[in-house]
Parts: C-alpha cells; structure tokens; sequence
C-alpha cells in the first residue's frame, strides 16, 4: 500500500489518544495519530514523524501521523505507525499467495459472535484471517500488545473455536518495520493474550508473523519472523 503527499516533522507531543502537536514547516500543527496505541517508545519528543496530509478541506486537523524515526544503536529505524495499515497490506499479501491460492476473499465478515478482517476460502475449506499491527519492539524482539486488549482477546478465542470447526485459522501478525527477529506475546502487559495464543495454537490455529518493507510512503509485507510462544 502507498501513501500520498507525505511531509517530515518533529514530534512535540501527544495531546491525546487521536490528536499530537508537531512543528512542521516553523509552526506547531495539530495533527490526527493514526494509532490508538501508547507507542510510547515512538512519540518522544525530537523523533522525526511522518504526515500524509489530509485531502479533507473540512477537517479539524489537515494531517494524519503514519510513521516515525526511532533511533536504534546503527542510526535510525523507519516504523509505519498507521493502525490501517496491517490490514490494506493483509490484503494485498493475501490476494498476492501470500497463505498460498484463496478464493471468495471478503473483508470484515461476522462468524458466530466475532468480526474478522478476512474470511475466505482454500480448496473448499473455509478460511479466517485476523489481522493484529505490532509496533512495539526493542532489540530485534516484536511484542504485541503494547496495551491490554479484550477486542484482541476475543478474536483469538474466536479463531480457536472455528479451528475446531474445521476452519483453518490465521492469527497474522503485521510487524510495521524491518529488524525484528522474533514475535513474542506481550507477557508483561497482558498474560490472558500469551496464555490465549498458546491454546490457540494448540487447537490448530497458525500464529504468522511477518515483518514490513516500510518508508514513509510505502508499506508492505516482506519477510516471515520467527514466532515463541512459550513464556519462558
């Protein structure tokens, strides 16, 4: 997926969950965060961010904040921050072979008392794909979530229950940057989605984690990361 119109500026601070003020162009611009996340390693004050400026004449903020510079020990690492993005990416991985040949492809479909990004089809074989962002990482190791998620919790009980079904399932973790070597739950954060990953995969669920070829005008999926479950 691309972006269009993307301009530089430095971070200043988050004002809150949806909104930032950067200096761009010598003022202070109130911008629109594209993540509701903490990111609270990425929005530092003096971090470079990205904008894609909005289209929207009538919008409170002309901007939206999609990616940043974060500082790493051999210079810096461009992280795409959009949570939109993992999925628009999803979809063209997926539509691309990406879990090899699907068919009847559909966004956001409700199975049961859960919605998921994708449901599909594999040689008559129903197919469910949950999408999760991650952009939390420190030392080559990707960790989600970076906040405590019931949303995410659910799907993933979601995805164990259709597995038993008969579906396969696919829990896709979209790393929206490049070094990460390993995917790990967030232990620390929230230990009901570790515990919930373990039994997922144990009921046949496949945990996929792969990480972005990302700049600020781009993202897309790239590489597979290597996925450890185990607490310890």
């Amino acid at each position: 997926m691309t972006y269009d119109n993307i301009h530089a500026a430095m971070f200043i601070r988050r004002v809150n969950r949806f909104v930032a003020e950067v200096a761009i162009d010598g003022k202070v611009e109130r911008v629109h965060v594209k993540n509701t996340g903490r990111c609270a390693e990425l929005l530092v004050p003096g971090y470079r961010v990205y904008l894609e400026k909005s289209g929207n004449p009538a919008r409170r903020t002309g901007y939206d904040l999609i990616g940043v510079d974060k500082p790493v020990p051999d210079g810096v690492r461009y992280v795409n921050m959009d949570s939109m993005a993992p999925n628009r990416a999803a979809g063209e991985w997926l539509t691309s072979g990406g879990l090899g040949p699907l068919s009847d492809i559909r966004a956001e479909v409700t199975v049961g008392d859960s919605r998921f990004d994708f449901v599909a089809s594999q040689k008559g074989r129903p197919v469910a794909v949950e999408v999760k962002g991650c952009t939390l990482e420190a030392g080559g190791v990707a960790r989600f979530p970076d906040a405590p998620t019931l949303r995410g919790l659910k799907h993933v009980r979601g995805l164990t229950r259709l597995a038993g079904e008969g579906w396969r399932c696919v829990l896709l973790v979209v790393i929206q940057m490049k070094g990460a070597y390993v995917f790990r739950p967030n232990w620390d954060t929230q230990p009901e989605f570790g515990e919930a990953l373990i039994e997922a995969q144990r009921a046949g669920v496949e945990v996929v984690a792969m990480d972005c070829a990302a700049r600020p005008g781009e993202v897309r999926i790239d590489a597979p990361v290597r996925v450890e479950l185990d607490k310890y």
